[in-house]
């Protein structure tokens, strides 16, 4: 069975699908709306429930709002140096002198505001306030895992308690992460050199490449022309979607054995974010497992939106694989819906996009033959953000 949440904010459209094997849920376990319906469904088939505020996850509470001392927000988490910021997302643990807060309680809390001595945080749930939407829908039962006694887990919590709300952007309040432009990486050597060499590797597994090509499918309209930015030699394009493609990268040779590109280019964008492409000559753009290598972000989004049409599409897509030398220090700090947020936020910063979306796609089994799958037994997740260009 796959769940999916839905829910709106400040004018930004979210989805979380996961898929729960049937050996970890019960009937009984499903919200109400949704116990009763799913017994009559086939194959392909769905049923959805609305939720208002308090009803999936706990509603609102302004008592969980607190002001605390800045040298009460512990600023070492593990090895890594934390520094607060204004809208964005920490774990509890840092904050044991807030309210029912204990060590090592991995719950996310938001920063509202920084004074001089001062830091006011938010403890309510991310989802808190929202209408939101579950379905259920019917998919084939992939590789089902052996029985754990007493798996079973309740399904509204399932699909809210591990991350889904922190990529919601807030008009009123917005999220710091661009203020001291932390996009440094370990090696800092020009691109060029590190990708000198092609790197003939999956940077996902094959049922998130699946997923992957499942979006653009959605997105992507036949004869479309399209630019695959940060390209390599797997395309994650649908196969049987007829489309004109011009690929952008660092190493001719991966390039040249992708079987989807008609055009190439050999770009930095990180030396000059500037695309090579006139304004509006896409329909679409597209960048996977590729954006949390960008120094300068922000320059390479307005970029997209100047080569797109008018309606055309940016889609971002990521999972959580990467090369530790070239990814920078921010996507490392971030939870990863909230590298969501950070995208969002990139492409709504340039004024140029409207229609903004996200989507996680979770919880599907690694495919038997994949070499990880008796370490990973899970798929790669799958985050994926797009907008549309304004006219």
């Amino acid at each position: 069975m796959e769940f999916r949440l839905a829910w709106h904010s400040d004018g930004a459209t979210h989805a979380e699908r996961l898929y729960v094997p049937r050996l970890d849920w019960r009937r009984d376990l499903l919200p109400p709306g949704l116990e009763g319906a799913v017994d009559h469904l086939a194959q392909g088939e769905t049923t959805e429930s609305a939720f208002e505020p308090g009803e999936l996850v706990p509603g609102r509470d302004q008592a969980l709002v607190h002001t605390i001392r800045s040298s009460d927000f512990q600023r070492q988490l593990g090895m890594q140096r934390v520094e607060p910021r204004a809208g964005r997302f920490y774990p509890r643990t840092l904050i044991t002198a807030a309210g029912d807060v204990f060590s090592g309680d991995y719950r996310p809390f938001r920063v509202v505001s920084i004074d001089a001595d001062r830091i006011t945080v938010d403890l309510n749930h991310p989802l808190a306030g929202d209408v939101l939407n579950l379905s259920a829908t019917v998919v084939e039962e992939l590789s089902p895992r052996e029985q754990r006694g007493g798996s079973c887990r309740d399904i509204a919590l399932m699909v809210t308690e591990k991350g889904p709300g922190l990529e919601a952007l807030r008009a009123d309040l917005g999220a710091d992460f661009f203020g001291d432009y932390p996009f440094t990486r370990l090696d800092d050597d020009p691109d060029p050199v590190f990708y000198r060499m092609p790197r003939l590797v999956e940077h996902v597994d094959a049922v998130a490449t699946r997923q992957i090509s499942g979006i653009y499918r959605r997105l992507l309209t036949p004869g479309a022309r399209v630019l695959d930015m940060m390209s390599s030699w797997v395309s994650h394009l649908p196969g049987e979607l007829e489309l004109e493609v011009a690929g952008l990268g660092l190493n001719e040779e991966e390039l040249r054995k992708n079987p989807r590109l008609s055009d190439r280019a050999l770009h930095d964008l990180n030396e000059t974010p500037e695309l090579p492409f006139p304004d509006a000559s896409f329909d679409a753009v597209v960048c996977a497992n590729s954006v949390e290598y960008l120094t300068r972000p922000l320059e390479v989004f307005a970029e997209i939106a100047r080569v797109l049409k008018p309606g055309g599409v940016a889609a971002i897509v990521f999972s959580e694989r990467w090369f530790p030398p070239k990814v920078v220090s921010l996507w490392t700090e971030l939870h990863p819906f909230e590298r969501l947020g950070l995208v969002l936020e990139g492409l709504r910063r340039t004024g140029r996009f409207d229609e903004l979306e996200s989507e996680s796609v979770r919880g599907y089994p690694r495919p038997d033959d994949d070499k990880y799958r008796r370490m990973m037994p899970y798929a790669d997740p799958v985050y994926a953000a797009w907008a549309r260009r304004s006219d």
